[in-house]
């Protein structure tokens, strides 16, 4: 399983504990603060200075899984998550009163100093910040730029660097310190991916949930669809079948579950096609388009390359487009591994209504007092193919176009390349532009491992690519394009590209 701290504990009792209450119509004011009581006891563990501390941050907790803002009293933000209502404000977000202000210096002389009389350090500085200090080197913070020559300078490497860990999980910088040491995000920069949420210490850093607005939905009788990401194979335990997931769920209360999978298959062959009309003979490369965490950093970080990314949308948005042209009264929930697809969804409002992540999803079936390993296991058989099976793990997707392009044209040449994490993927772009990468078409993930290893993830990456692997072994569905014709029948008159 997944790593289980004493952070993630703390999420998921407050997940599953508003999820009970609005299960069971308790959602009300005099509830809201038991739940207060019932995660934060006065004989229970202490993370913070005082019970009043450790409240006051499980209270920003609450209100963001309502998904309302911090300045609103908690009675009010459970009133408003119940009439459905969902805050304007980002996906990802930071509670003040649980960041701790690390009190961590950039540059920090270690006992490895010799005081030597070279003294490279004191020579290197530009703002003359160090001294020599009971016989050792001294940065005297007032002065330091954090400029790190003096690090570089050191023979003895007795200078060393230490980033706040939200810092140092940001491979594109969206995440500093301000002058109080508080933690805050810079949206121009963020792709809201999750990796700072996920290592942060303290908690700190949450995302919005609708789970009282989904509960809400599903208790008024809406025909709730779940559409399940490639990467809920063994999510819940080795030992819950696929059958078990969905017959949980359509005891919660869905109306019905599809595979994303099958999506996979349309973009799949989109994205092919696209390839065959663009490369080489409009662009040098094309890149993937199904990790919105990529595709926001190419807009973001390499505006000149966004041309490159395939217009073809995600195979979330293709499964959604086609519940929903076949039933407009749909309510369609994505379930997976991503915290940067609930910004995606808010791109395509028309055909997604809410995203959930797998943890949010386990807490529903926890709140709802739902066991996976008592429902009846069944025949399962997976309505797609191997390659859309495949999205799930690293090099899934690029195996997938490069089987659909040779059966498109056998003339075509692919050329592939991936890279997983966004630094990784960002400085592979930048070197397939200059030409020093032989290859024509990318695939970028943002999640270590691919969707897998998303923040949203319940089991360890390992076991899942094993289980998501076997899995996608089983199909017996043909790849695209040999299976065009069944996706060709679910697709009349709709869209599959961006532009």
């Amino acid at each position: 399983m997944a790593q289980i701290t004493e952070v993630v504990k703390i999420r998921r009792k407050v997940l599953s504990e508003i999820a009970r209450l609005a299960f069971e119509n308790d959602l009300d004011k005099n509830n809201i603060v038991d739940v207060l009581d019932e995660v934060v006891h006065q004989s229970g563990p202490r993370y913070r200075c005082c019970v009043h501390k450790e409240r006051a941050v499980v209270k920003d907790r609450v209100k963001f899984v309502m998904a309302q803002p911090l300045n609103m009293g908690v009675a009010e933000a459970a009133q408003n998550a119940l009439a459905g209502n969902i805050a304007d404000m980002p996906v990802l977000n930071i509670m003040p009163e649980a960041c701790d202000q690390c009190p961590i210096d950039t540059f920090f002389v270690t006992n490895a100093c010799r005081n030597c009389i070279a003294h490279n350090c004191i020579a290197s500085c530009p703002k003359r910040a160090i001294t020599v200090v009971q016989n050792q080197a001294y940065i005297d913070k007032t002065k330091c730029v954090e400029c790190g020559l003096c690090k570089k300078s050191c023979m003895y490497g007795a200078i060393v660097e230490i980033t706040r860990p939200c810092e140092r999980a940001c491979e594109i910088g969206a995440i500093k310190a301000d002058k109080e040491r508080r933690a805050v995000i810079n949206y121009d920069k963020c792709t809201q991916c999750g990796g700072c949420k996920m290592a942060c210490p303290f908690g700190a850093i949450t995302e919005q949930s609708f789970t009282v607005q989904l509960i809400q939905k599903i208790k008024a009788g809406k025909k709730v669809y779940a559409i399940l990401a490639p990467a809920f194979i063994g999510q819940f335990g080795i030992k819950v079948k696929p059958s078990q997931v969905i017959g949980g769920l359509k005891k919660i209360g869905f109306y019905d579950v599809q595979e994303v999978s099958f999506g996979a298959d349309i973009v799949t062959l989109e994205e092919a096609k696209e390839f065959a009309e663009t490369v080489p003979n409009k662009l040098s490369f094309m890149t993937t388009s199904c990790c919105p965490a990529f595709v926001d950093m190419v807009h973001k970080h390499l505006p000149d390359l966004k041309e490159h990314v395939s217009t073809t949308v995600s195979p979330m948005v293709a499964t959604a487009k086609v519940i929903k042209a076949s039933d407009p009264d749909a309510v369609v929930v994505f379930i997976g591994p991503c915290l940067a697809k609930k910004v995606e969804a808010r791109k395509y409002s028309e055909c997604i209504d809410f995203v959930f992540s797998f943890e949010e999803l386990e807490s529903l079936f926890i709140g709802a007092g739902v066991n996976l390993l008592e429902i009846p296991e069944d025949e399962y058989a997976t309505t797609a193919s191997k390659d859309g099976n495949s999205f799930a793990t690293a090099g899934g997707v690029v195996q997938a176009v490069i089987d659909a392009a040779a059966k498109i044209d056998p003339n075509l040449v692919v050329k592939p390349h991936r890279a997983e994490g966004l630094q990784n993927c960002k400085v592979a772009l930048l070197q397939m532009k200059a030409g020093k990468i032989d290859a024509n078409f990318f695939e970028g993930m943002a999640c270590a491992g691919g969707c897998i290893g998303g923040p949203g993830i319940l089991n360890d990456v390992r076991i899942s690519k094993k289980l998501v692997e076997n899995f996608a072994a089983s199909s017996t569905m043909h790849a695209a394009p040999d299976n065009q014709k069944a996706i060709d029948e679910s697709r009349k008159d709709l869209h599959w590209h961006t532009k």
